[in-house]
């Protein structure tokens, strides 16, 4: 693994961690603080698919797929957001348009994003703008999920007239040991996606408690949950939060992908993501109870010294479910996971 890079700038703490209850702003498109250089994990992603593009690659999965364009989906310097937003709905239009299609898996996947999509377009006929937000971490899922909702709200725009928002209202729940790498491609994210980032530290019940103090008009929240993480298997796409938790409508979008579709979609339409994905990381938590996959372990016998220099396959060449949390330690809690749903 690299060495780490400083703290993103909207961590306040000292050890990474923001304080309980404690949110920034530094992430907005207004803010005083954003930083104009190039956000480095969004260049580093690019340049490790252009590294796989160059190379062939052997022991490669066969669900890996080729991306769909050599131009990148999230150019930098960021696009306003507007033709973002428009930009999404390009591509992702472009993909479903394409009857052509012969892979069984990018046919399924044109199908999730259907049903995501319609999700998505039915939360915001339910909800306001002002009522909705993403939980959103940097990991994969929440990353599909922030893609989808930009392109539905330029669909969205476009159908009814109404102008786009300035901003996304997002909410991060940070681990209480986050990764350099993991903290940067968020603060990188909010840049690129135009997200106004609240972050809260300590229990998902306290944060959630306080992000709905700090944002009193937010009444549904988009999650990236899937129907295998911890408390997924039972969810609708519409879940209210159980009895004595902060009340608030949860929003599952993409509750029924796959894990494989997951990394189809973002490797078809070239989605830049966190570089932790390439050091063999599969489901991303705390530094203290997250390692690589066993599963895409590559052993390489050290001729000299007799140990063993261990090395990973990417995230994107995992195939079964059931494999993505074998890197986190049990009994561990996710920053994805939420409130279950009442009965």
């Amino acid at each position: 693994m690299p060495g780490p890079r400083p703290p993103a700038e909207a961590a306040a703490a000292t050890d990474g961690t923001a304080p309980r209850g404690e949110h920034h702003h530094c992430c907005t498109v207004t803010s005083r603080r954003q930083r104009r250089a190039t956000p480095r994990t969004l260049r580093r992603a690019r340049s490790h698919v252009h590294c796989r593009r160059r190379a062939e690659m052997t022991g490669v999965a066969n669900h890996v797929l080729k991306p769909q364009s050599q131009a990148p989906l999230v150019p930098v310097p960021p696009l306003p957001f507007p033709d973002l937003c428009a930009r999404l709905d390009d591509r992702i239009s472009a993909f479903l348009r394409d009857d052509d299609v012969k892979d069984v898996r990018l046919r399924a996947v044109q199908e999730q994003t259907r049903i995501a999509l319609g999700v998505i377009e039915d939360a915001l006929l339910r909800y306001s703008l002002d009522e909705l937000a993403l939980s959103y971490n940097g990991g994969k899922d929440c990353l599909v999920l922030l893609v989808l909702y930009l392109c539905a709200l330029h669909r969205r725009s476009v159908a009814t007239g109404t102008p786009l928002p300035e901003t996304i209202q997002t909410v991060y729940i940070q681990s209480s040991h986050p990764f350099p790498e993991v903290e940067q491609f968020v603060t990188d994210s909010c840049h690129a996606y135009s997200l106004t980032l609240a972050s809260y530290g300590g229990s998902m019940k306290t944060a959630f408690e306080s992000y709905l103090r700090d944002y009193p008009s937010v009444k549904a929240i988009f999650v990236g949950t899937r129907r295998t993480d911890p408390h997924g298997e039972h969810l609708k796409h519409f879940d209210p939060t159980d009895h004595g938790w902060p009340s608030f409508m949860r929003i599952h979008p993409v509750i029924d992908w796959h894990y494989v579709e997951i990394w189809t979609f973002i490797r078809h339409l070239d989605i830049p993501y966190c570089p932790l994905y390439d050091q063999g990381y599969t489901s991303l938590g705390g530094t203290t109870d997250t390692h690589p996959n066993p599963a895409l372990r590559i052993p390489s016998p050290d001729l000299n010294s007799g140990s063993r220099d261990e090395k990973f396959r990417p995230a994107y060449e995992l195939v079964e479910d059931y494999e993505e949390r074998l890197g986190r330690d049990r009994g561990t809690n996710s920053t994805k996971e939420a409130p279950k749903p009442s009965p």
